[in-house]
């Protein structure tokens, strides 16, 4: 059963650093639960500090993960439409892959912008618009850097555990 556990949860944690750069894939939740496995192993009894450190980590990043394009939007001068613009952007984009969660962010930011701008403003300002919208794409861009920053910890736990009690 231990080579069981050793080989899925393996697999696991590999799928979640694939699944933090593919949109259909959770990512850390799927890293964490390959630990959770490494953990029920027979011979590896990770801490219960270190699971609830981790579950905490994963829970985090995966919650920033969906606002971190939102909050670079509003500091680069968005409005709440480039906000709304990117999540609707980055909810359409997951129906359409790497590249629709990379672009659509971008794209929902600067039609937000610029709707606002026309319609409230008066006024058809692209720089402002595109500056909201470069925003919401190194939003994401750090979202997924957070994302593969806490996988690669969970492969490093994953790996040294495993070479120290099976090896």
């Amino acid at each position: 059963m231990d080579i069981f556990l050793l080989i899925t949860g393996f697999l696991l944690v590999i799928a979640g650093v694939i699944g933090c750069i593919l949109p259909a894939i959770p990512g850390p939740p799927l890293s964490y639960i390959g630990l959770l496995l490494l953990h029920f192993t027979s011979r590896v009894d990770l801490t219960t500090f270190t699971l609830i450190y981790m579950a905490v980590l994963v829970i985090i990043v995966t919650i920033l993960d969906y606002l971190v394009p939102i909050w670079g939007t509003k500091l680069s001068g968005g409005s709440k439409w480039g906000m709304r613009g990117s999540a609707i952007g980055l909810i359409l984009g997951l129906f359409f892959g790497v590249i629709g969660v990379f672009l659509f962010p971008f794209i929902g930011a600067l039609t937000g912008e610029l709707l606002y701008q026309y319609n409230i403003n008066k006024n058809n300002n692209f720089s402002i618009s595109f500056r909201a919208a470069v925003g919401s794409f190194f939003g994401l861009m750090l979202g997924v850097v957070f994302k593969l920053a806490v996988c690669c910890f969970i492969v490093f736990i994953y790996i040294k555990e495993t070479i120290i009690n099976f090896f």
